[in-house]
């Protein structure tokens, strides 16, 4: 299928953490919703604890103001040790699962080295097998960055505004190493070359089975 053609009722987008969305498909979510002004996208961060949970909420308000539905859950599960609250964040999934029917489901990438966001893709795969799952990426100090088979191309424009959205809506992440403009329009720049995009920029996913 082709999300940006065919008819989108329903987006589920899955992040451990409180800007783990934001980064990975960020860019594809706002295209998304340009292009399916109906559509219905909820956003669900597991571990929003604090702070962090006030940035979530407010940064996924910014990203879906265009939608003509949405909902937002900020949860607080316990950062970095998923593995540990399995039992919980699984009976979770089922709870999901009872009340969405996603068309497309956004989560993590299955080979992240950090055990949360391993955890949140296992879950996914466990909860909605006969959807279609795409697998994003969150660049950090893992070195854990491979060879996606999926690319969403973007407009220069639609990825600055994510950038912008990104440092405006986590002031907390400001003072990261990591955490900088460079680093993410550098990624997609790469991800727009690696795809041969005319627009030059791309986010990218790992899409491990797709219905044609």
């Amino acid at each position: 299928m082709n999300p940006f053609k065919e008819k989108i009722g329903t987006v589920l987008c899955l992040g451990a953490h409180s800007d783990d969305i934001e980064i990975g498909c960020g860019g594809t979510v706002l295209k998304l919703v340009a292009a399916h002004p109906g559509a219905e996208v909820h956003w669900i961060v597991f571990s929003g604890d604090g702070g962090r949970g006030g940035e979530a909420e407010a940064s996924a308000q910014r990203f879906l103001a265009d939608a003509a539905k949405r909902s937002v859950e900020i949860h607080r599960f316990r950062d970095g040790f998923f593995p540990y609250e399995g039992a919980k964040i699984k009976n979770y999934f089922e709870e999901i699962k009872r009340r969405i029917r996603p068309d497309v489901v956004f989560t993590h990438y299955r080979h992240d080295l950090h055990q949360d966001h391993r955890l949140v893709c296992e879950l996914t795969w466990n909860t909605f097998r006969s959807h279609l799952i795409l697998e994003y990426e969150v660049p950090k100090w893992d070195g854990d960055m491979g060879a996606p088979n999926l690319f969403v191309h973007l407009d220069e424009a639609v990825c600055r505004r994510k950038v912008e959205y990104l440092r405006e809506g986590f002031p907390t992440q400001g003072d990261k190493h990591w955490f900088d403009e460079g680093l993410f329009m550098g990624l997609m720049r790469l991800r727009g070359m690696e795809s041969n995009s005319p627009t030059r920029f791309a986010e990218a996913f790992y899409a491990r089975k797709v219905i044609w």
